[in-house]
């Protein structure tokens, strides 16, 4: 499903994050696209529906997690291969140069992915969120080397004005067996 804006805010505490959801869901007509537990103790919750909805969820969100918030974003017109990405639902036929970002927070991390999608002729392949990475977030994307590199510096930006860039790396021609890894 096209949603035109998500929006999540990452927790220090899951009892937080938890009783976020609920006034995230009761302050809004939104739906709760991602509402769990992450790496290092930490909750997330994201909403999708239309800008002024997704608003308001947050803002209920930041209220009641108070303290509590790590991060948060509001994306209006998302770009399509967000939520498939994160999904890992996206289908590519081949791989031609691969770009990666590294980050160190959920929220920094998909705003970046959606800025790399709208810079260049990429295609988001995944988007990984802090499950078995002590918190960290990672994306990886396809396209000729030109795009990817265009891409990769666009999500840098968003990453390193939020502090939270642990890495990133662009690779012309990956080799055959990473190819097979990767799709």
């Amino acid at each position: 499903m096209e949603y035109t804006a998500i929006g999540l805010i990452e927790y220090s505490s899951i009892a937080k994050g938890i009783g976020s959801a609920d006034e995230m869901l009761k302050a809004a007509s939104v739906e709760m696209v991602i509402s769990r537990t992450i790496c290092s103790g930490k909750y997330m919750n994201m909403v999708a529906g239309d800008v002024q909805a997704v608003k308001q969820a947050i803002e209920a969100g930041e209220r009641y997690g108070a303290e509590s918030v790590i991060d948060n974003f509001i994306i209006p017109n998302v770009h399509p291969d967000v939520m498939p990405a994160m999904s890992g639902s996206t289908q590519l036929v081949k791989l031609d140069a691969l770009g990666i970002i590294e980050s160190f927070s959920v929220a920094s991390l998909v705003e970046a992915a959606d800025a790399c999608a709208k810079a260049a002729d990429v295609k988001l392949i995944e988007i990984r969120l802090a499950m078995a990475l002590g918190g960290k977030a990672f994306v990886t994307l396809t396209g000729n080397i030109g795009a990817v590199e265009a891409a990769i510096a666009a999500g840098v930006e968003v990453v390193s004005k939020a502090g939270m860039l642990v890495n990133k790396v662009v690779i012309p021609s990956p080799s055959k067996e990473l190819m097979r890894d990767i799709l």
